[in-house]
């Protein structure tokens, strides 16, 4: 323990080697966790996914600078990834655990009609709409469109009408 103690330090003694060598250990305990938590925490960036990369950074960073003990931070660290990948897992088998992680879509516009409700709701203005079909469509009007979500990402997707 001794070894491992003059190797990365401890408490306010910490040099710059001290930190340097306990960057090494953390980015390569990191990557191996982001492993774990599954390769969809940097596909997607959902706000589910986006939880355990903040909240994995901040306490990750706690034992590079030696603001709490090195194996109490990778312990609480692996135990964010686990309950992500947990939750990650349950949402596939479960409708209701995926709503409840992950939300829900909801439409924004149907049939030449915004729903006020839901836009209102997920604070979507008909601007940030007519900016997505300009994007999506290369258009600008909804004379294509028959319905347009905001995805459980927050994604805005566009369904074009079938004639």
């Amino acid at each position: 323990m001794e070894i491992i103690d003059r190797l990365i330090g401890k408490g306010e003694e910490l040099t710059s080697l001290h930190m340097a060598i306990r960057t090494i250990i953390i980015f390569i305990i990191a990557l191996i966790m982001l492993r774990i938590a599954g390769i969809r925490t940097f596909g997607k960036k959902t706000a589910f996914d986006l939880v355990i990369i903040i909240m994995l950074g901040a306490v990750l960073s706690r034992a590079i600078v030696g603001a709490s003990p090195f194996v109490p931070i990778i312990c609480a660290s692996l135990v964010m990834v686990l309950i992500h990948r947990l939750l990650g897992i349950l949402s596939y088998h479960s409708d209701f655990i995926g709503r409840l992680v992950k939300g829900e879509k909801k439409s924004l516009y149907k049939n030449g009609v915004p729903d006020k409700t839901n836009m209102r709701q997920v604070q979507i203005s008909r601007n940030d709409i007519m900016e997505e079909v300009r994007v999506s469509l290369n258009q600008d009007n909804l004379r294509d469109v028959e319905e347009i979500f905001i995805e459980r990402n927050g994604k805005i997707s566009i369904i074009k009408r079938q004639d």
